[in-house]
């Protein structure tokens, strides 16, 4: 999501759907409406615009009404409007005199020329311009003179937000915060700065950060104790919450906000912290002495790892809409194998099996055998990119799981990718660490604990150099940005997939996956491999890795992928430096006695060079979406600078990690 705070470094927004508002709290019935502003934008192949204030409006207009109090602070709102998916939020500075433009101005100046919106999502009462002249029957004149589409929101929807609102407060003010979390959708939080304390938590064996609130305007709870949480280095940490005068010591009688992280140890000094408040424990009372504070707090901390215990926190904003969809073809004997484990381990996600025009009766097997299991039966066989293109027009959803049918997967194997595309939405694309089946003890070649490519286009993996599987023995269990992520089991927004065009389906298969994460690393976006997530890949189950079908593809595609992402002068030098590696490649093949292979690697270059033309028209095309939707600077990790294979054929480098110390 791309976050604006200046009206005039706007960039051109395409098919622009927006809405308008506070959105204090991005409660339940703020995501509801924000669900239909990101299924509008969708549906006109547009973007989510999301147009908010700060300072809030109220604090400009009524300055002196210190009853006002916000559930969100600026940034925790943009952290939950970036978790709901939206694609733009822009932050309008208020102030006196924009609340003074006229509603003409306001419309023209405004709207239109700094957005140029398709459709605009409004309450039936938003009120705009100089003495709030402006309102749903002013908008419906542009949207008659063919400016933009304007879909108002009910009166009982409004009415509905502005109670929820209410109620929110209310129970945040009562220390209710079971109910407040339940209305908010997510866990309230308090964020700010860390800034120096005391340090008489030190002192007593309870050292708290504490925070500075970043605005002045933020709804604090009432003093007390609060069961919580902190997110610190991709970890999220338990913790005790304390918000009141610190009765019990020596104290300038101001309110403080400090939280102990239960059995973290480090210096967070000057960090930005968000601390999710999950549950009150007791008010705030007074102590006769240090002894007494310290074993009441003892006894706080048990009762908190008590509570969050048996409690499951809120997690995400909204719904999030997972879809796991399986392309099938032949492969009767895979889906009895792999489909049991995928149905235990996936509670709560759509599971979807698109066949390919089987001939074998895989269809009626999965309708007899698993009744649950959505069928998408497309007739023909369209190959492994094509097919999920043809079936994905057909499947909403806010993520796609594409999983290959020889997949046994684990306990708990989609939420720490969720979780992590989630909390980042500059992920795009992600991938659990993949196992062999077979050896339960090695990484599988389709992807290990994520994909690279050196500086010549070759692809490898951090836990498989060319043929070789290293031992999986943990040292690959770090989160990690690379550069592809496997087909095997591929997670990706959904949105972008359909943004930037899907797979090739040209490919038919193999190297369509990493053509579509460099695009999207092109745009800016990431791609990471989350190993907390585990599953087994049985591998070569439709063809085997080294027959003349699969040469083919693989040196063909990767030729293909190369000429569509590649920047001109690097072409000049790759073209001809992979023509020499190739045809190395083919007298290994020879030396093997694999001639067929030597004929596979001869027709890729043949099909290649004959689909030259049709390849810049998709280089062209692909250039001018990753401009369209572009995020930032193209993301280059998982690059290794250097040629694997010079480092594995001569240098013998067969491990991921010699290769990286090498490198350093």
């Amino acid at each position: 999501m791309r976050v604006f705070t200046d009206l005039n470094t706007l960039p051109v927004f395409h098919n622009a759907v927006l809405t308008i508002g506070s959105f204090d709290g991005v409660h339940t019935g703020h995501q509801f409406i924000l669900h239909q502003l990101k299924d509008l934008a969708t549906q006109c192949g547009g973007e989510s615009v999301v147009i908010t204030f700060d300072p809030h409006p109220r604090t400009v207009l009524k300055p002196d009404d210190a009853d006002f109090k916000l559930i969100t602070s600026t940034q925790e709102k943009i952290a939950l409007l970036e978790s709901m998916g939206i694609d733009h939020v822009v932050v309008v500075p208020f102030s006196l005199e924009f609340a003074r433009q006229s509603a003409q101005a306001y419309v023209e100046q405004f709207l239109l020329e700094k957005f140029r919106p398709h459709s605009i999502v409004i309450g039936y009462d938003h009120r705009f311009g100089n003495q709030r002249e402006g309102g749903i029957a002013f908008l419906r004149q542009y949207e008659a003179a063919g400016h933009f589409h304007l879909i108002e929101i009910p009166a009982q929807e409004v009415d509905a937000m502005a109670v929820s609102s209410t109620k929110i407060r209310k129970a945040l003010e009562t220390s209710d915060i079971k109910l407040a979390n339940k209305l908010l959708g997510h866990n309230f939080t308090l964020s700010g700065k860390v800034v120096q304390g005391n340090q008489i938590g030190r002192t007593i064996g309870f050292p708290t950060a504490n925070i500075a609130v970043d605005t002045p305007h933020k709804l604090i709870l009432p003093e007390g104790i609060y069961a919580a949480q902190v997110q610190v280095q991709d970890k999220t940490l338990d913790a005790m919450l304390y918000l009141g005068q610190r009765p019990s010591v020596e104290s300038d009688g101001s309110k403080v906000v400090e939280v102990n992280l239960i059995d973290f140890e480090g210096d967070l000094y000057g960090q930005y912290l968000s601390v999710a408040v999950l549950d009150f424990i007791r008010p705030d009372q007074k102590f006769d002495s240090l002894a007494a504070l310290q074993a009441q707090i003892g006894l706080d901390k048990i009762a908190i790892l008590h509570t969050l215990k048996k409690k499951n926190p809120v997690q995400v904003q909204g719904k999030t809409d997972l879809a796991i969809v399986i392309l099938n073809y032949n492969t009767r004997k895979h889906l009895a194998t792999y489909l049991p484990s995928v149905i235990q381990h996936s509670a709560g996600h759509r599971i979807i099996l698109v066949d390919n025009g089987s001939p074998d009766d895989s269809v009626a097997y999965v309708r007899a055998h698993f009744p649950d299991i959505e069928i998408l039966d497309l007739k023909v066989n369209y190959g492994f990119a094509e097919g999920y293109n043809q079936a994905l027009k057909q499947i909403k959803a806010d993520y796609y799981l594409i999983l290959n049918s020889d997949v046994e997967v684990t306990e708990n194997w989609i939420d720490p990718v969720l979780e992590a595309m989630e909390r980042d939405p500059t992920i795009g694309i992600a991938q659990p660490k993949i196992i062999t089946w077979a050896d339960k003890t090695r990484f599988e070649y389709a992807g290990a604990s994520g994909g690279w490519i050196d500086n010549l286009g070759y692809p490898f993996c951090r836990g498989r150099i060319f043929n070789h599987l290293e031992a999986d023995q943990g040292q690959y269990d770090t989160p990690q940005a690379c550069f592809w992520a496997s087909g095997a089991a591929f997670f990706i927004r959904a949105s972008l997939y359909h943004r930037f065009g899907g797979f090739d389906g040209d490919y038919f298969a193999h190297n369509e996956e990493i053509d579509l994460c460099w695009r999207l690393k092109r745009a800016g976006y990431s791609v990471w491999c989350i190993p907390q997530s585990v599953v087994y890949h049985l591998g070569g189950g439709t063809l085997e890795y080294e027959s003349p079908r699969k040469v083919f593809l693989n040196f063909r595609n990767s030729l293909f992928s190369l000429l569509k992402n590649e920047t001109v002068p690097r072409l000049l030098v790759l073209i001809p430096a992979r023509l020499i590696l190739d045809g190395v490649a083919a007298f290994r093949f020879a030396v093997k006695g694999q001639f067929n292979a030597i004929g596979a690697i001869l027709r890729a270059h043949g099909s290649f060079y004959s689909n030259f033309q049709a390849t810049l028209v998709k280089r062209r095309i692909n250039n001018d979406l990753v401009a369209q939707f572009r995020i930032g600077p193209a993301n280059h990790d998982g690059i290794y600078r250097g040629s694997i294979v010079f480092r594995h054929y001569v240098g013998r480098v067969k491990e991921f990690k010699v290769l990286m110390r090498s490198k350093m």
